[in-house]
């Protein structure tokens, strides 16, 4: 599989705004004083968005939130789930988990793990949103390494120094604090560094096949059709951060199936979720996209 040259702005869903991304200057983990823990500085955020979480626009325990940088842009996930710790610990500390997961994200084409020396990587192949050969496909390596794993939290690191038209510093990063023996507080993080090529690639393809798509932050005003959504770049991290936290919840709620069933089951939890927020998410018909996951899914089972 071969880095792809191509710089035409249609791949800029699956390549930018739809790829793992890197981070702002910020720490890996919830921000703590030298005598916080990680751990209590996640709870305290949990306690301080309470309500929020209890009142969300996604009819879920879950608040997004997102920023647009001087040539960055994040985007974050918090949110309360019904699984224990240790389930996410178990399922979110393995880099096959992870490759498992990423995989029913439209945008990933390949995913595969990698030891290297004393490190672990994920080999990932980022495309377009319909069936693509793997020498079309941009190829990232991302550095993954278990910052935290103890009985009261957890955190995890995806880093690529380099993606796509220039980007740099792709980063996620998920931290989860025990709140009670049956449920967790999630924390996921996405974001990259872009320079000017990379602006201009994507206001290409916002002002072409992006247009009109949307985030899920409201702006002033309303129309007919109710509230208004932010657009653009900080739009288009919004619908990928909400992607790949939805494809972990549906990887985590096919853990209790058959092992030989739990793909099969996670692209249609994956699918039906992100139908819920059609007006920002939908892409393709369910069947375009078993179908199109079900055979990356075997091409990934293969050597690079």
């Amino acid at each position: 599989m071969k880095p792809h040259t191509d710089r035409s702005p249609w791949l800029w869903p699956g390549l930018v705004a739809g790829a793992l991304c890197a981070s702002l200057p910020a720490p890996t983990v919830t921000a703590a004083g030298p005598d916080v823990s990680p751990a209590t500085a996640l709870r305290a955020r949990h306690d301080a968005m309470r309500e929020r979480l209890e009142h969300s626009q996604f009819q879920q325990r879950l608040v997004l939130e997102s920023v647009d940088g001087e040539h960055s842009l994040a985007s974050d996930v918090y949110s309360t789930v019904d699984y224990p710790l240790a389930t996410l610990s178990a399922a979110l500390t393995s880099p096959q988990h992870w490759c498992d997961l990423l995989i029913l994200h439209l945008n990933v084409k390949y995913c595969r793990p990698v030891a290297r020396g004393s490190g672990s990587f994920l080999s990932v192949a980022i495309g377009r949103k319909y069936d693509q050969p793997l020498d079309d496909a941009y190829r990232v390596e991302f550095a993954f390494g278990v910052a935290a794993s103890n009985p009261e939290y957890v955190a995890v690191d995806l880093d690529a120094a380099k993606g796509p038209l220039g980007t740099t510093n792709y980063r996620i990063t998920l931290e989860a604090v025990a709140l009670d023996p049956g449920h967790s507080f999630l924390h996921l993080r996405y974001s990259y560094r872009y320079g000017l090529e990379a602006r201009l690639a994507m206001d290409a393809y916002l002002a072409t096949a992006g247009a009109g798509k949307v985030g899920f932050t409201t702006v002033d005003g309303a129309d007919e059709r109710g509230p208004r959504f932010i657009g653009g770049m900080r739009g288009a991290v919004e619908r990928n951060t909400v992607r790949y936290y939805l494809a972990i919840d549906a990887y985590l709620g096919t853990l209790p199936a058959p092992a030989a069933q739990r793909f099969e089951q996670s692209l249609g939890r994956w699918y039906d979720a992100t139908e819920h927020y059609a007006h920002q998410l939908h892409e393709v018909d369910r069947a375009t996209y078993l179908a199109m996951k079900r055979r990356e899914y075997l091409r990934q089972q293969q050597p690079p």
